[in-house]
């Protein structure tokens, strides 16, 4: 029986939700297309092509930010800013996999509890911008890249092409593909952890602290054999699920489907609607119908992505993106920001988790380090006094985006963990807990974030600038800012 969810908090009466219901709502960052008639035939290839995730995979990781948001395990989610279709590539994706591994087995060790990991990868190819135009090195105005999915990086690419919607499917699956096989193959089999090699981190202190993690996990793997208590086939592989801003609702709707919930659905059943009281014909009266209202057997879910979040520019609680997020299975994110008050983030609360269901929801904060202190205790004082169980994620890159005198975009490594700490040290004080990290990283040697071990300048940016948009992590700070992590979490 097809879901056909009601709810009245963003519009003030009830409304029922499709997965076009967004089209009737305002919307920010809207994409203009010249030619719909192709779009209409993109999006109608996307409706016929096979789901990219399945509903057991999607409650799987439910479940597991369940665990996060109860504070019983840790949320690991990183990957490119805007991910380009090139990186579709076995070195690329291979060096992504590795840091993500790499990076939880330090978090585990620290925690001392189950990390979940969730990549930016796989359908990042959608970006917000400021300003639909931008200006070239020769005062031409042309239109601003918005991601692989929308135009190409180079200036002569930059009209919006909707071909490349399903060339972003056919890129996102052959990405999701390899990963799987990796996985499967023992990418991530903890009992030779020694083989994930530190790649480009030639630092010698970063590669003991890294080794003496190992031996410890290795002593104790063995320890468990030795005892018989090793837990076969549960050690050789881990699941990592994928995820995207969603941010174009064209490509997120055609690829939204309606599909039996699995058997491991945790939520309590949701009722289909009652059918119309029968009328008698004799009477014109209404007849007595003892039929019973019987619970939801499908649901609908985005098979794009096992996640998916709203970003900071398009999360306003009466928009089209709101209007889209409410209505699908998937966990979902919601960034939070200086500009977000405590009003309306127990609105969008209510609007896109009516029900409370723990995990739904991560909250994903990114205040920069000059506000958080001001900023999350009030947010985290708003959402205790609701009956929503949110995952509190720290996303500590956007708010300390800055630029160099030169006019190159960049964020500092200090800045970076000086926001994340202060949000550990926030929610201990609130009686809360920080479930959950969310970093712009690559697995490459780039340089375009200042600091860290490497002590990078501004002067240094330029060796191996690399980003389509926002500076990310090299593999030697997101280690290292792992590291750190850990640290705090044993000093807890």
């Amino acid at each position: 029986m097809a879901s056909s969810q009601t709810n009245g908090q963003a519009a003030g009466q009830a409304s029922t939700w499709t997965p076009s219901s967004w089209r009737s709502r305002p919307m920010k960052q809207q994409v203009v297309y010249e030619d719909e008639a192709a779009v209409a035939k993109a999006s109608a290839k996307l409706q016929k092509v096979p789901p990219m995730v399945t509903p057991t995979e999607i409650w799987k990781l439910r479940r597991a930010l369940a665990d996060v948001a109860q504070g019983k395990a840790f949320l690991l989610q990183g990957g490119d800013c805007a991910e380009l279709f090139d990186y579709c590539n076995d070195s690329a994706i291979d060096s992504k996999i590795k840091l993500l591994l790499q990076m939880s087995l330090v978090l585990i060790w620290g925690g001392n509890k189950p990390v979940v990991r969730i990549a930016r990868m796989a359908g990042q190819y959608a970006k917000p911008r400021s300003s639909p135009m931008e200006k070239t090195a020769d005062g031409r105005e042309v239109p601003s890249f918005r991601g692989d999915i929308l135009n190409g990086f180079p200036e002569d690419e930059r009209e919006i092409d909707p071909e490349r919607l399903v060339q972003a499917y056919f890129h996102s699956a052959a990405t999701f593909n390899y990963v799987r096989a990796q996985i499967a193959s023992g990418i991530a089999d903890l009992h030779n952890p020694l083989d994930w090699h530190l790649g480009h981190v030639g630092d010698p202190e970063v590669q003991a602290k890294y080794k003496s993690i190992v031996e410890s996990i290795t002593e104790s793997l063995r320890f468990m054999r030795t005892v018989g208590a090793d837990t076969t086939g549960k050690l050789e592989t881990v699941d990592l699920y994928t995820s995207h801003e969603g941010l174009l609702l064209e490509y997120e709707e055609a690829l939204t489907r309606n599909l039996r919930h699995p058997i491991n659905r945790d939520a309590p059943p949701k009722m289909a609607p009652a059918p119309a009281p029968k009328v008698s014909p004799l009477t014109g009266g209404a007849l007595v119908d003892n039929t019973k209202q019987e619970p939801e057997t499908t649901g609908y879910y985005n098979t794009s992505a096992h996640f998916l979040w709203v970003g900071d520019r398009t999360r306003q609680p009466d928009h089209a993106h709101i209007e889209y997020f409410r209505g699908i299975e998937n966990p979902i994110g919601i960034k939070v920001g200086p500009t977000t008050s405590t009003e309306d983030l127990v609105q969008l609360l209510d609007i896109v988790n009516p029900n409370k269901e723990v995990g739904k929801v991560t909250l994903i904060t990114r205040y920069g380090e000059s506000k958080v202190n001001e900023l999350l205790p009030q947010h985290i004082k708003a959402v205790s006094q609701t009956d929503h169980k949110v995952v509190w994620q720290c996303d500590p890159m956007h708010g300390n985006t800055r630029s160099t005198s030169t006019g190159i975009k960049t964020r500092s490594f200090h800045s970076v963990f000086s926001e994340l700490s202060s949000a550990l040290k926030i929610h201990k004080q609130c009686g809360s807990f920080l479930g959950g990290v969310h970093l712009e990283l690559t697995g490459d040697a780039v340089t375009e974030c200042t600091g860290g071990s490497q002590g990078l300048q501004d002067e240094d940016l330029g060796e191996r600038y690399e980003t389509f948009c926002d500076p990310r992590l090299n593999e030697k700070q997101a280690l290292e800012l792992a590291f750190l992590v850990a640290g705090s979490q044993r000093q807890g």
